[in-house]
């Protein structure tokens, strides 16, 4: 049975879970902000053709978005992974083999019996998604993730495709490649987009055809595994089960800057408690954690910024022991006379918990803590976030992201439930 690698990315995909709750936004510029309504992370088709790139700042462009009626809503993270859980449920009625790559794009392995063609089979994928779920996704497949991502650019791009383009053998391919700058092509960075192009090597099917040799070694084995999924050689496997992580991050910028220790210490508490939240709904342990604080270093005030690493031994999933190992970390690098702006923490030394030793001491104690949390756990999921806290944190402070123009969390939260009257 024939078989070739789907790529299904969701289009302006943050944009578009606005759209799904509120009709007053389709057609209409939508931009959607960072933390704090900072940087602008997430344009609609309108605000593309505006010439507004991502990652510009809103204070600079809002004169030309509110010129244009465009909506600007605060980053609702909440809602946008809940909409790509359900995305991805839906892709999983097409195949066994999925790599959930980001939160909006996966690759699938898809089949076909003599009677189907890919192209069928992209479409009813998009049409299915967009019923479910109100998304609109571009599918683009052929023989590699390489050449899939290929695919996926001009299902994007061009109206004749319509929103699916199958690749997958086809005598079309060069003339695709040849429509890709090199500094598109998944995998090659900037600087060695601006290395290929002093060379010659324009577009993906220059790089496809670059000479074996010359290609190692000026990028490496790793380049010259891209240019052999160019020529349709799968090098690069799907990642069914995503591998363990190495790192869990949680940090933010603060909704204003403050010099106040128990405002940053609230953070910080804060954090740890995200973060051991995620390690447990991973099924992870913890071997190692780092806290760090920073100032604005945009602002022209003294600048500070220090992180310290402290071991988790044995290794541990508890707020509690994560939490007072980061306020004893805490108390080494704070520095009075400061206003900082940013601070988080950073857990390493991941490890399945399952296959974490067993304690040698304090585990009657540990046991308790996991009960605990359990606990906290499932009140906080039936009745909000932080329906139930660990201490040592406010609701609210000034350490806290400002989203002063998010859309409510229909999906995830009882209170902000869409009514209809």
């Amino acid at each position: 049975m024939p078989s070739a690698i789907a790529l299904v990315d969701c289009n302006n995909f943050y944009a578009s879970c606005e759209r799904v709750f509120d009709a007053r936004l389709v057609d209409r510029p939508v931009v959607v902000p960072s933390n704090n309504d900072g940087n602008i992370v997430a344009r609609s088709n309108e605000v593309k053709a505006l010439g507004i790139e991502n990652g510009a700042p809103l204070f600079k462009v809002r004169p030309l978005l509110e010129a244009h009626d465009a909506a600007i809503l605060s980053s609702n993270y909440e809602l946008y992974g809940d909409m790509s859980n359900r995305v991805m449920t839906v892709l999983s009625d097409f195949a066994d083999e999925i790599e959930n790559y980001s939160i909006d794009e996966a690759f699938m392995r898809l089949h076909i019996n003599p009677r189907e063609s890919f192209a069928e089979i992209g479409r009813e994928i998009r049409r299915r998604v967009l019923k479910y779920t109100g998304i609109p996704v571009s599918v683009g497949i052929a023989e590699t993730k390489t050449l899939s991502k290929i695919a996926n650019h001009h299902a994007k791009r061009s109206s004749k495709a319509n929103g699916v383009l199958d690749l997958a053998r086809s005598p079309y391919q060069e003339l695709a490649l040849s429509r890709v700058p090199v500094a598109d092509v998944w995998g090659v960075g900037s600087r060695y987009a601006e290395m290929l192009e002093a060379r010659g090597i324009k577009t993906a099917l220059d790089l496809r055809n670059a000479p074996d040799e010359w290609v190692r070694d000026r990028m490496t084995v790793v380049g010259l595994r891209l240019v052999q999924e160019l020529r349709g050689v799968a090098c690069i496997p799907l990642e069914i089960t995503p591998l363990t992580k190495k790192l869990l991050t949680v940090s933010r910028s603060f909704g204003s800057a403050t010099e106040s220790y128990d405002e940053l210490r609230a953070a910080i508490v804060y954090y740890v408690s995200r973060a051991a939240e995620k390690l447990r709904r991973q099924k992870l342990a913890a071997g190692s954690i780092t806290v760090f604080i920073e100032t604005d270093r945009f602002k022209p005030e003294p600048q500070y910024a220090n992180a310290v690493t402290l071991t988790v031994a044995p290794k541990s999933d508890s707020t509690f022991e994560l939490r007072d190992l980061a306020l004893s970390g805490m108390a080494k690098i704070f520095r009075a006379g400061f206003r900082y702006r940013r601070a988080g923490v950073t857990l390493g030394g991941l490890e399945l918990a399952e296959r974490v030793s067993l304690r040698l001491w304090e585990n009657e104690r540990y046991e308790r803590h996991q009960r605990l949390m359990a606990e906290i756990d499932r009140l906080n999921a039936k009745y909000g976030r932080d329906a139930v806290r660990y201490g040592l944190f406010q609701s609210e402070g000034v350490w806290r992201t400002r989203f002063g123009q998010r859309s409510p969390r229909y999906t995830t939260c009882w209170d902000e439930i869409m009514r209809v009257v």
